[in-house]
């Protein structure tokens, strides 16, 4: 089929970001299978940059085999659009037409990127947009809607709501979800009646490999643990972690330790900072040395379309335990049988009581985990469904 060009609000080969690393995942398997691919893009850094600020220069780049075309990105109005971002983030439903057209026009946005998707578009068998809530897709979408592919990375949040979403997605040709309740949440919102939807998941890398008496000897961790991977902030979850982790160690005579590891900053409450250990970021191998060490990875995240994280676990065939609120990694619990849920403090504490108490159950949740993942996110599998998906929408 004709070349795909993926549509994303900046790329790097390196910076942080789920849905930025789950591109560069698509694009270098469905190039190395011999699909045609371009990545179609701004000059902006990363998310946590300045969106109006051009750090790449302009123009055109073979990075890895990969053709990435960069457009400048537009002046914005920042501190109009941090008005009403604000008011999204505090969930206060609904915003005015008015300002929805401020969140549109004064996100990240690129009118070189528009032009260039609307006069090249017969070069293109799709264009494949990610993620949802950005301009380079909503503004970008609509210059060839029947073209026009979306991975949105939808969670339960405020933006999903917004008119102009409503209005704009029941007219593109597809979208990929990376779980049933994703999908079942975009149905919920959306009229999907004309949109050929579909479950395709997201690739994971299954070729790593753990040795957690490694881990244990690197960093000095003797006990078991309970190990959470991945950013440290209020979104994720992570003082509800401390919080209950706290009262189990209250509660419990036992030596169980918490891990965590990867970026950001958290404030450990001073009566269990002996029994914490924060790690920061450590490199890819030591990562998957502490799944295999861990007694069961929590993802305690209540807004997550995929999660990397439990997938890595299960590859390193370590249990899991996530929130009952997040319908995505509940529902991958249920499905794998690969771990337990909770919702409460109650329920967080039974089940770390039946995974210290049950080791072989554990383990063989962990391996149920592992089948799972092989056979539904290897990259293999993945790029078959994708292709395949994509072949069924080109003209």
């Amino acid at each position: 089929m004709k070349k795909i060009g993926f549509v994303i609000p900046w790329f790097g080969w390196d910076i942080p970001g789920g849905a930025e690393a789950e591109l560069r995942g698509l694009v270098s398997h469905l190039a190395e299978s011999g699909q045609a691919v371009e990545i179609l893009t701004t000059c902006v850094k990363q998310f946590s940059s300045d969106w109006s600020v051009n750090y790449h220069k302009q123009g055109t780049k073979v990075e890895r085999g990969i053709t990435i075309r960069r457009f400048k990105a537009d002046k914005r109005n920042k501190s109009g659009f941090a008005e009403v971002n604000r008011k999204l983030m505090a969930n206060q439903l609904p915003l005015t037409a008015e300002e929805e057209a401020v969140y549109s026009k004064e996100m990240v946005n690129s009118q070189a990127l528009y032009a260039y998707l609307r006069e090249k578009q017969e070069e293109y068998g799709l264009y494949v947009f990610i993620p949802y809530m950005f301009g380079t897709t909503y503004h970008g979408m609509q210059q060839c809607f029947e073209k026009s592919v979306i991975i949105p990375c939808l969670h339960d949040e405020s933006y999903i709501y917004m008119e102009i979403f409503k209005a704009a997605f029941p007219k593109v040709r597809g979208m990929i979800f990376h779980a049933r309740p994703e999908y079942e949440l975009a149905e919920r919102v959306y009229d999907l009646s004309q949109v050929k939807a579909a479950v395709l998941g997201e690739g994971v890398d299954t070729d790593w490999e753990s040795d957690g008496q490694r881990f244990r000897e690197k960093y000095h961790v003797k006990e078991p643990f309970i190990l959470y991977a991945g950013r440290k902030d209020v979104g994720k979850n992570i003082y509800s972690l401390l919080y209950q982790f706290a009262e189990y160690k209250y509660s419990h005579e036992t030596d169980l330790k918490l891990v965590l590891i990867g970026g950001g900053k958290v404030d450990v409450p001073a009566d269990i900072k002996d029994e914490v250990y924060d790690l920061g970021f450590v490199d890819p191998q030591d990562k998957f040395d502490a799944y295999g060490a861990a007694t069961v990875l929590c993802q305690p995240s209540k807004n997550e379309s995929f999660s990397l994280v439990i997938m890595e676990s299960w590859l390193c065939s370590r249990p899991v335990l996530v929130h009952e609120a997040c319908k995505v990694t509940k529902h991958f619990a249920e499905v794998s049988h690969g771990g337990l849920y909770f919702s409460d403090y109650y329920e967080f504490e039974k089940a770390l009581d039946f995974y210290l108490e049950n080791p072989a159950v554990a383990d063989e949740m962990g391996r149920l985990g592992r089948r799972f993942v092989m056979e539904n996110f290897a990259w293999d599998v993945i790029v078959k469904k994708y292709m395949e998906y994509f072949e069924g929408l080109a003209d």
